[in-house]
């Protein structure tokens, strides 16, 4: 059976039939009656453009984070015991003909990070999940019911909108980020740090401006005027202006005499070599970047932190605290999203072994194991979160 349309295919087909349009716009204008749309308060757009698209420290802690969350392989359990192939470990290993899974699984926690919010579509074809897709937050609203929870998704792409229906089985999985004053969107750690994010822009602009001003600050120039005229004309004012900028402003122009004449002085500012450097108040605002992504700022090459000793502690704290609880929390909602339709007792999981990170931690919660002579060998596996041995089970 060939599987339904994905949500972007259906978006960006020119041709329709008739009776289908007219069966969608139907259903949605019945449904919009009962309730109100929950826009999101933020905008995504500024926060991407400011944060992630400008600010290196922002955009090297959101890859952090999605390209590690990514790299954690999935597992499946049945009950207790492991299976090594199933449909469902197909489905998100490659879950659409345009990416694998792990891109799929990046494009989500990089959205959780920046938005707050991620979404999942599930395309179903005969009561099965043939294909998953990850939808941008910018483009989903939220339509709330009576009740004041979510009855529907309404997804918008060029004027066109997608509505789905959140009753029975849903299409759509919505993770979200804490918000404590909002009960359907997430705040996301772009947003908790968007002021830093501004600290930070703000200095390198400043930086680069006095490079352009021949790394000089800037004076002032005094017109005494003559015979007791102490103003300019308009016209001297602007030839006065256009002459700064083409002759003496810029790096090409550094060092370039100044000629004065007819009553002009020039004021050199006060301003001490120290006063001049932004260095200090950029480190400040990436290392507030930096918390607010969970990101240890040693990782990020910020200086001044002395929190871990070494790199070693810092990288493993970062999986520990970071990149765990958030896999944590999207396997749990895969769990309830997926599993009833591949079957009653499945159960998703995650491998940590395959972190490398992490192996001096497992290397000492083994020996310490090996060591524990009063725990039996299945007490042991189930310690270290193995399945029981086939023949023990039996």
């Amino acid at each position: 059976m060939i599987p339904s349309r994905s949500l972007w295919q259906r978006l960006s087909t020119r041709a329709r039939p008739a009776e289908r349009k007219a069966s969608r716009t139907a259903a949605l204008i019945a449904f919009s009656s009962p309730g109100q749309p929950v826009w999101t308060p933020r905008d995504y757009h500024a926060l991407s453009r400011e944060g992630y698209e400008q600010n290196p420290v922002a955009f090297r802690a959101v890859r952090m984070i999605a390209e590690a969350a990514a790299s954690i392989p999935w597992l499946l359990y049945d009950g207790d015991m492991e299976v090594s192939e199933h449909a469902l470990l197909t489905l998100l290993q490659m879950p659409n003909p345009q990416e694998s899974g792990v891109s799929l699984m990046e494009a989500c926690y990089g959205h959780l990070q920046v938005a707050g919010n991620a979404y999942l579509e599930a395309v179903e074809a005969g009561n099965n999940v043939r294909e998953i897709y990850v939808l941008r937050p910018d483009r989903m609203k939220i339509v709330t019911g009576l009740n004041g929870w979510p009855d529907a998704y309404e997804y918008s792409v060029n004027g066109r909108t997608i509505r789905f229906d959140d009753g029975g089985v849903r299409p759509v999985l919505h993770l979200k980020a804490f918000h404590p004053t909002d009960d359907h969107y997430g705040l996301s750690p772009m947003e908790a740090a968007a002021r830093a994010i501004d600290v930070h822009n703000a200095a390198s602009g400043w930086n680069k401006a006095l490079l352009d001003n021949a790394a000089r600050p800037s004076g002032a120039l005094v017109y005494k005027g003559v015979n007791g005229d102490a103003s300019l004309t308009d016209g001297q004012f602007q030839r006065l202006k256009q002459e700064l900028v083409e002759n003496y402003a810029g790096s090409a122009n550094a060092g370039r005499p100044l000629l004065l004449e007819g009553g002009l002085e020039w004021q050199q500012m006060g301003l001490a070599p120290r006063d001049l450097d932004f260095n200090e108040a950029k480190n400040a605002a990436a290392r507030e970047i930096a918390l607010a992504f969970g990101v240890p700022p040693m990782l990020l090459g910020i200086p001044g932190d002395n929190t871990f000793s070494n790199y070693k502690e810092a990288n493993v704290t970062f999986w520990r605290q970071t990149i765990v609880p958030l896999v944590t929390k999207t396997c749990a909602a895969l769990n309830h999203w997926l599993g009833p339709r591949f079957g009653e007792g499945l159960r998703l999981g995650f491998d940590l072994d395959a972190v490398s990170a992490l192996n001096t931690e497992r290397e000492q919660l083994w020996a310490r194991l090996a060591g524990a002579g009063f725990l039996t060998d299945a007490e042991k596996r189930e310690a270290v979160g193995y399945a029981p041995k086939r023949q023990e089970q039996e």
